[in-house]
């Protein structure tokens, strides 16, 4: 398997290349199917690596290739490292970008632009694969800072719209402030360890005692790029406004691969975590608040990409709670349950915004489950899956968290538990005021109401048997069955766990699943009575008052940081160009020019063209020498 191990990222690379170089050229059905079969190559070859990996818990490998560069004592290798952590990664990114790509054929078709959008899918995919199979945190940074560039190339990909390339500019800045941290914390990790390579760093970590003041810098630096790449507070403003790119690109990117990267990246470099003595509760803590204020932006939420792109925010707030306690396997496993359901719901929100022509505000559809069985039924089951009801995906990845959660802070599970009860909540009500009901479109919608091609709803029957079925990789141990993804995990961070040893009887896990799935129950109940029963609509935006304005505001986070940081700086701007780019710097130039030229007219007026002159003035030019040779 070592030998094909290059295969997985080098078929995406060659797929983008093609479609890239020669997409003009290529006929217009084949850029989708060369796409795609790139990435289905890629999973094909992880899935033989993933089973390859089951028979020995202790095998992973690393695959060198040449030496990229050798400075000082600083040696990088271009080399790959495969262990249970990447294998895992690796068949998420290919499976679930297989079947994105596919959906793409589908939703993309009269575009235009369409090779150039599936290159930029493969290239995307390629960089992801990059940053999980680095053997060291400079690939894995080039990785990282790939996917923020395709990121930016996505978002704005019709940038015809100047609303679509200011998301674009948004997504790609806000990403740049997390990677400053990611990048000082690697200059001191190898200021600290001499190395760079994940085997080096995490090895010699391993003989540093419990709560060294460096390993605590070190991991809030790290901690700064996870904030920026999975929308954490503060930097969690760009992903809503991502939505602006094209349906799939949503799913790929901010639903299944790229907004993961910072769990990932914590996972892999867990010894350094468990080892600090203030970032996890940091990271509990922030995760805790970004879950909570994200669910709440998205009960007033009407844009059915919106209220996704909020849950995504929220549910990246579960795992990083997870991450915060500990519970690294764990939340890994709310990753491999999200890429799921999460893609599957974005990819039906596709689906409908196909059959509506565009239309995307919920407050305009209505009745829909009748035209559109294959997504309403698939959507329902994601909807299942996310707000954590048995036996779908989420509710065993959720539970598994609340437990862990519980087991470290009781305060802090009862917040979570309140944030998982929003979830079910707003994703309810987007289901019910989606699907059921009378149809409040135009008449021109409604006759054109129709489910998507195979294309299209293949992918969502796929991701929705997983989302149904996903879960139970994971069972929790009151069950009496192997939690696979937690012993296929286990050599990875088999070092964090001893200092994790926590946990609750299995009384008090069965109390707290059952309180919490009667609270789902019961908000479920109350939107159902409320968006059906009583046939409600989301009020028109002028007509919220009080803290519901605030939440359909969004809590004015993106007003606040245009007042603090925004206008400020761009006042500063100004008076640097007013000041500075025109007053002195523009002054010196032209200055220079102006005396240049003056110097030039005066001295111009002595060259006459006369013979007298000039010999006048050599005659002049010889008793001044003369006069200052006497005197000195």
């Amino acid at each position: 398997m070592e030998s094909l191990l290059w295969i997985i990222p080098v078929l995406p690379f060659i797929g983008f290349l093609i479609n890239g170089i020669f997409g003009n050229k290529v006929p217009r059905s084949l850029s989708g199917i060369i796409a795609s079969v790139a990435v289905l190559g890629g999973f094909i070859v992880s899935l033989l690596l993933f089973i390859s990996l089951l028979g020995d818990e202790n095998l992973s490998f690393t695959s060198k290739y040449f030496t990229w560069f050798h400075v000082g004592d600083l040696k990088l290798d271009m080399a790959f490292m495969v262990d249970r952590l990447t294998s895992v990664m690796l068949l998420v990114i290919t499976g679930v970008g297989f079947l994105i790509h596919v959906y793409s054929i589908g939703y993309m078709h009269d575009d235009k632009d369409y090779s150039r959008f599936f290159a930029y899918l493969n290239l995307f995919v390629f960089f992801m694969l990059l940053l999980v199979m680095g053997s060291n945190y400079v690939l894995m940074f080039v990785g990282w800072e790939g996917v923020g560039l395709c990121s930016y190339l996505l978002i704005g990909f019709w940038f015809t719209n100047n609303n679509f390339n200011d998301a674009a500019k948004k997504a790609f800045i806000m990403n740049r402030i997390g990677d400053l941290g990611f990048l000082l914390g690697m200059f001191l990790i190898y200021q600290t360890f001499g190395s760079l390579n994940f085997d080096e760093v995490h090895s010699n970590a391993m003989t540093y005692a419990y709560g060294q003041p460096v390993l605590t810098t070190i991991t809030l630096l790290l901690f700064v790029g996870a904030m920026g790449k999975s929308a954490q507070i503060p930097l969690f403003t760009w992903l809503p406004d991502a939505m602006a790119g094209p349906t799939p690109v949503s799913a790929l990117i901010h639903a299944a691969t790229m907004v993961t990267a910072g769990i990932y990246m914590i996972v892999r470099a867990n010894v350094l975590f468990t080892l600090s003595v203030f970032t996890p509760e940091f990271i509990a803590v922030i995760g805790l608040l970004t879950a909570l204020l994200a669910a709440f932006i998205g009960l007033k939420q009407n844009d059915i990409k919106k209220v996704l792109a909020y849950s995504t925010v929220s549910q990246l707030g579960f795992m990083f709670v997870a991450l915060g306690v500990g519970a690294y396997t764990t939340a890994l496993f709310h990753v491999v349950t999200h890429a799921f359901f999460k893609g599957l719901l974005f990819l039906c929100a596709g689906s409908v915004i196909h059959a509506m022509g565009g239309e995307q505000d919920i407050r305009k559809m209505g009745g829909l489950s009748a035209k559109l069985p294959v997504t309403h039924l698939t959507f329902l089951i994601g909807t299942l899956a996310i707000a954590g009801l048995p036996p779908f995906a989420g509710f065993f990845s959720k539970d598994e968290i609340l437990v862990k959660v519980f087991a470290s802070s009781p305060w802090m599970y009862g917040a979570l538990a309140l944030a998982s009860v929003l979830t079910a909540i707003y994703m309810f009500r987007l289901y019910f005021v989606t699907f059921k009901g009378q149809f409040r479109g135009s008449h021109h919608q409604e006759e054109h109401l129709h489910e998507s091609p195979p294309s299209m709803t293949f992918p969502l029957i796929v991701l929705a048997i997983l989302s149904a079925l996903g879960g139970f990789i994971g069972i929790p141990e009151i069950f009496h069955a192997p939690n696979l993804i937690s012993e296929y995990l286990a050599p990875v961070t088999h070092f964090s766990s001893s200092y994790s040893a926590r946990a609750v009887s299995h009384e008090t896990e069965i109390i707290l699943l059952v309180s919490t799935l009667l609270f789902l129950l019961v908000a479920i109940w109350f939107v159902y009575n409320k968006y059906v029963k009583r046939q409600a609509i989301p009020e028109p935006d002028e007509d919220i008052a009080g803290f519901g304005k605030t939440l359909a505001g969004k809590f004015y986070v993106d007003e606040i940081y245009t007042y603090l940081i925004e206008k400020p700086l761009n006042a500063i701007s100004g008076l640097g160009y007013k000041f500075i780019e025109t007053g002195l710097i523009k002054g010196v130039v032209d200055g220079t020019a102006q005396v240049v030229g003056a110097l030039g007219l005066g001295i111009r007026t002595i060259q006459t063209g006369k013979t007298g002159t000039y010999l006048f003035a050599m005659v002049i030019a010889l008793i001044a020498f003369m006069v200052i040779k006497f005197m000195i």
